[in-house]
């Protein structure tokens, strides 16, 4: 599988487009979020569990509504992110609603050039591993940066998800990371209708891919959960058949869209 050397470069350039139209969403909902709603949802609340003093890193954090969310729980968080952009955007947020956050610009991948110290938690959600080519090189960067006995806490849209076509109709991808993934879009799923064009380069990640990348840095998994809906509506023929529960409306709950785990570092 050959991964293109201007990844990164590509992507980057389509978040920093994306975060505007995402700051002014109302997928977002900023208003609300200045007003003191937590972006967190359950499923993530529920395994972070009481937060108040620990430290926190945050990968792949865009804007950094989660990680500002956590400071606001009682956490030292840092939120680090590959846009420039969106990083901008959470420092200038953090700022202004007084949060105990800090953030970095780089590549994941890189982190350890820009960053020496370890947490209590590292936490990452939804949207992530699928920019990232290669999950080993993923683990080892949440096992260096964890402390002995410290908590991964995942959430993730199920690979499952990314198998279907954009309407939900038909297989149009692998299951399986067997090749690297070239789109051009217009919008986001913050707003479909956005005027932005979109090139992206991302992967498919099977879950025997990340538990095995888990499993060979030292971490051991104490949890795993399949869930059949999506806290957000980012998808297209959705409905609401919960408040804030998502589903695609033909599957009903046939199909798991997003699981979570937590590992301990050994």
């Amino acid at each position: 599988m050959e991964i293109p050397k201007d990844y990164l470069d590509i992507n980057k350039a389509s978040w920093n487009k994306k975060t505007e139209v995402h700051y002014a969403s109302e997928f977002y909902d900023m208003e609300s979020f200045l007003d003191g709603r937590s972006s967190l949802n359950d499923i993530e609340l529920s395994l972070l569990g009481d937060v108040s003093g620990k430290k926190i890193l945050h990968l792949q954090c865009h804007f950094g509504q989660d990680t500002i969310s956590l400071a606001k729980l009682g956490a030292q968080s840092t939120g680090i992110d590959l846009s420039d952009r969106a990083i901008e955007k959470a420092e200038e947020l953090s700022k202004q609603m007084n949060a105990d956050a800090k953030f970095i610009c780089c590549d994941l991948y890189d982190l350890p050039n820009h960053l020496d110290e370890q947490f209590d938690i590292v936490f990452t959600s939804y949207g992530t591993i699928g920019w990232l080519p290669d999950l080993n090189k993923w683990a080892a960067v949440i096992s260096r940066f964890l402390k002995p006995n410290g908590q991964f806490v995942f959430v993730e849209f199920h690979p499952v998800v990314w198998m279907f076509d954009d309407n939900f109709k038909e297989v149009g991808y692998s299951y399986f990371n067997i090749e690297t993934i070239l789109e051009n879009g217009e919008g986001t799923y913050a707003d479909k209708n956005a005027p932005i064009e979109n090139k992206t380069v991302s992967w498919n990640h099977p879950l025997s891919e990340v538990f095995t990348a888990l499993l060979n840095n030292n971490l051991e998994i104490t949890s795993f959960e399949e869930y059949d809906y999506s806290p957000y509506n980012c998808f297209n023929n959705t409905e609401e058949f919960e408040p804030n529960k998502f589903r695609i409306q033909h599957l009903d709950n046939k199909i798991p869209m997003v699981y979570s785990l937590t590992a301990i570092k050994k």
